[in-house]
């Protein structure tokens, strides 16, 4: 039998035969846009490290929101800065705290906006780390109640999705419990399941103000040599109730955000986080790359790995960029 010369570039022919063709696509509806809000007001503060970015006082937050929901975006993930911080990191489980404050305004101004709220307690305590911090390590189980009280903190104020970023054992259970025991089982848990213990963080420290004060997160956060290790994690925590599982960092980890894709049951989001979006603006602010391209390209990339959500630092971007594309 002759060899059959088989054309595969006739489906490259032209755009509108590979779009037609197209195995991922980016959509706005996909974007999550993570935002940084800190106490006082008329606060639009550069952070030098993620040129583009800012942290906001609640009122300059509002009237960001109310742009960001005119582009399209969906959702927004909301960080807080306390006013103070203390070894409990207590203003994380205040009602009044910053994020509560933060989620009330918005849910009173901005329409069809969902917000994600990260529940931590790296922002709100003077050590810096992810929960009680009792002789050089984090204590597990205390933190759990601390979570907890977060968590439903965070749902009173009307948060729309939870999504918990401290990387302690049981938390998704217990966090899942206390919302069904106060009423609020129709709130979605979106875990941070594998979240390495990256060097691509840095910039998110200085825009959170979240750097540890002394040693480091390896002994909750995953060790970037390991697969299984994640696997495991994801697995777990769609069992304790996660809603939605969370793979961070994004680019340097696409095989976990595949295995995810191909082992749990639930939808997948992906964080590219703040190291990777400054790498790209620092290429792209000397003009050694596209930064409209290269953006574009990772976050294909992304979604080809397998990711059904994208929280990205160029949400605002992309829903432009998608505009003009559809003009």
């Amino acid at each position: 039998m002759a060899y059959q010369f088989i054309r595969t570039r006739r489906l490259r022919n032209n755009q509108q035969i590979r779009n037609l063709v197209a195995e991922t696509s980016l959509s706005i509806n996909k974007l999550v846009y993570p935002m940084f809000v800190c106490p006082g007001t008329h606060i639009k503060r550069p952070i030098e490290s993620m040129p583009g970015q800012f942290q906001w006082s609640v009122d300059t937050l509002v009237d960001e929101a109310l742009q960001i929901r005119k582009l399209g975006v969906p959702a927004i993930l909301l960080f807080g800065i306390p006013t103070h911080k203390d070894l409990m990191g207590s203003e994380a489980y205040d009602e009044n705290g910053i994020i509560s404050q933060a989620v009330r305004a918005l849910k009173s101004n901005v329409d069809d906006l969902l917000i994600i709220t990260d529940v931590c307690l790296c922002e709100y305590t003077s050590h810096g780390h992810c929960g009680v911090y009792i002789h050089g390590d984090v204590e597990n189980d205390s933190t759990l109640e601390l979570l907890a009280r977060e968590a439903l903190c965070h749902a009173v104020a009307g948060a729309d999705i939870i999504a918990p970023s401290d990387m302690m054992d049981g938390r998704i259970n217990r966090i899942r419990n206390i919302l069904d025991i106060n009423g609020y089982s129709n709130i979605p848990i979106m875990a941070y399941s594998a979240k390495y213990a990256s060097a691509f963080y840095g910039p998110f420290r200085e825009a959170a103000l979240s750097k540890p004060q002394e040693g480091d997160r390896k002994s909750y956060q995953i060790d970037c040599r390991n697969h299984r290790e994640a696997v495991r994690e994801l697995i777990i925590d769609e069992q304790e109730g996660a809603d939605i599982l969370m793979v961070k960092p994004a680019l340097s980890y696409l095989d976990i955000i595949a295995a995810a894709k191909n082992i749990c049951s639930i939808p997948v989001a992906a964080y590219s986080v703040s190291g990777e979006y400054s790498m790209i603006k620092a290429a792209a602010m000397n003009s050694w790359i596209d930064e409209r391209k290269i953006v574009i390209e990772t976050h294909q990339s992304i979604l080809r790995a397998g990711a059904d959500i994208l929280i990205t630092y160029w949400a605002k971007d992309i829903a432009l960029w998608l505009k003009d594309n559809n003009e």
